[in-house]
């Protein structure tokens, strides 16, 4: 890389460093990459989902560009003043597997992606708090098709919801999701409890054709989870 365009560069992953930081407090490598212009939401989000195995296969430049961005970027976070917290990346699937960034896994390597640069201005109560949630797994989504003619790539089968993996989309049977049960949208207080009782969520969703985006339906959640809060909102109203 030539010194001009290293120095175009720097700029460019400066400004984008500093609009993620002033957003939300923090910056990621991904915040950079996306600020960029070297990846774009859509494949963070297949990313996320488990459909890409790494993201760096998805990254519109080279290893070496690559590399001398998060070059950039730590060295832009060190003269901030920046703290450095190591964050988790977890698959929005059933499974919960490890999200990838490199082609070759290396330790080192995944551990410079996963770092965030957290500003130093939090106290350190909020920076706490902002470093669990980034590391918090994401909310499972699970789809209601708006054609029931589907089949899952698995088994064959079909249903009344679906999980889309990369292969195509997969029964509730197939991901381990088929004893949960159903909690229609609507209640806002019921749903926060059961939500924090049960183990294991999923959210419902459907594609809105008029307005172009799928919207929640629901939760599944686990069936004891929900009796448990039926009772206890019961016995709440009935005091």
């Amino acid at each position: 890389m030539t010194p001009k365009n290293r120095a175009t560069l720097a700029d460019r992953v400066i400004k984008a460093a500093e609009a993620a930081l002033a957003a939300q407090n923090y910056v990621s490598p991904i915040d950079v990459l996306l600020g960029i212009g070297w990846l774009d939401p859509g494949t963070v989000r297949r990313w996320r989902q488990g459909q890409i195995d790494c993201i760096e296969r998805a990254v519109q430049t080279n290893l070496r560009g690559i590399s001398e961005a998060m070059r950039l970027l730590r060295s832009w976070a060190a003269g901030k003043g920046l703290i450095a917290s190591e964050t988790d990346y977890v698959a929005r699937t059933p499974q919960r597997q490890k999200l990838r960034f490199s082609r070759s896994g290396n330790p080192p390597i995944e551990k410079l992606y996963r770092t965030h640069w957290i500003s130093p201005e939090l106290t350190e109560s909020k920076r706490e708090r902002l470093a669990e949630k980034a590391s918090r797994a994401p909310e499972l989504v699970v789809i209601r098709p708006l054609k029931p003619e589907w089949t899952c790539h698995r088994c064959g089968g079909t249903g009344a919801l679906l999980v889309m993996e990369n292969p195509g989309p997969a029964c509730l049977r197939c991901v381990g999701l088929d004893d949960l049960e159903f909690l229609p949208a609507g209640d806002a207080l019921l749903t926060r409890r059961v939500k924090a009782k049960s183990g294991r969520s999923a959210v419902v969703v459907r594609f809105s054709r008029s307005r172009r985006r799928y919207e929640r339906q629901g939760l599944l959640v686990e069936p004891g989870a929900l009796t448990a809060a039926q009772r206890d909102l019961t016995e709440r109203r009935r005091d």
